[in-house]
């Protein structure tokens, strides 16, 4: 692949007939990585009735079948998770894939969800701080002593840390402008959800900037990617209806496809793309949705030299 700007994928994670095709995972897997794509995330669904792989086990074998190709998270849902079990998980990938692990955070778009979780959605912007908190703290120290609203430790040591230091690079997965300028003090990277227009993208990119500024940071200092649901196909109405398929499975809204999605020919699909990268994208993270090993062929010979 000779694309001329940095191009991700979107790890098949969904499966809308419900058989889990594990030999077609990798070969998708070895397909990025020897067309040279920068790397492979994962998206978070743990309830929903479109059948979905967790995505840090999904992480830890797609380590096992690859050695090169980055492996990130858009993003994990923390303030549903313990953080010291997420810690420990997320150190454990970071080991075994060599130090390619990058990891998005965010609260999730659906309040709702929360009690599932034996927890009430009230606090969830306290928890993601105190859990994040106490994630950095349980990489970067020896011994952590943690006294906090949520979680509480005592002179604790998790081994092994993570293989990057200080810890993997952060990434924040977020609309409202409130967690975007909490992001300023500690991301490496902002991913733009699949699920937002372009256009939305491009006020959260302007957004995100002017809050760097202000905070005195470089706003170049902060890498910026949206994962951008791709379907190439001459035949544009039968490729937008394969994508209202998956939509109407995995958001519950099938309309939602045509919003957000770039869909069509090659030319149809590099003028979407390239909006993207306008917009303030310097990572785009390709999401096919089917035919998927199919699609990154297609996608790294008919589109990726065009951009």
């Amino acid at each position: 692949m000779t694309a001329r700007v940095r191009l991700a994928v979107g790890i098949p994670q969904t499966w809308a007939t419900g058989a889990i095709d594990r030999p077609r995972v990798r070969r998708f897997l070895e397909r990025a990585e020897a067309l040279g794509f920068e790397g492979a995330w994962v998206v978070e669904q743990v309830l929903g009735a479109l059948p979905s792989l967790e995505p840090v086990e999904l992480l830890a074998w797609a380590a096992a079948v690859t050695a090169r190709i980055r492996l990130g998270t858009a993003v994990l849902l923390t303030p549903l998770r313990s953080p010291v079990h997420l810690a420990k998980s997320l150190a454990t990938v970071d080991q075994l894939s060599g130090g390619r692990l990058d990891v998005g955070m965010g609260l999730g778009g659906d309040p709702k969800v929360y009690p599932a979780f034996g927890i009430s959605a009230a606090r969830r912007v306290a928890r993601f701080n105190e859990g994040l908190q106490l994630m950095r703290a349980l990489w970067t120290e020896p011994r952590v002593t943690f006294a906090g609203e949520f979680w509480q430790l005592e002179n604790a040591a998790m081994e092994p840390k993570p293989l990057q230091r200080p810890h993997p690079p952060l990434w924040v997965g977020a609309h409202h402008h409130d967690a975007l300028r909490r992001a300023v003090r500690w991301a490496t990277g902002f991913m733009g959800a699949g699920s937002a227009p372009t256009a939305r993208f491009a006020q959260e990119v302007g957004l995100l900037r002017r809050f760097l500024t202000a905070a005195g940071r470089d706003p170049a200092s902060i890498d910026i990617g949206k994962r951008v649901y791709v379907a190439v196909d001459q035949d544009r109405e039968r490729a937008g209806r394969r994508l209202a398929e998956y939509f109407a499975g995995f958001y519950g809204r099938s309309q939602l496809a045509a919003e957000v999605s770039v869909w069509g020919s090659a030319d149809q699909c590099v003028a979407g793309i390239r909006e993207v990268l306008a917009a303030g994208a310097r990572l785009v993270m390709l999401n096919p949705v089917f035919d998927e090993v199919e699609q990154l062929e297609i996608l790294a010979a008919e589109v990726a030299p065009r951009l």
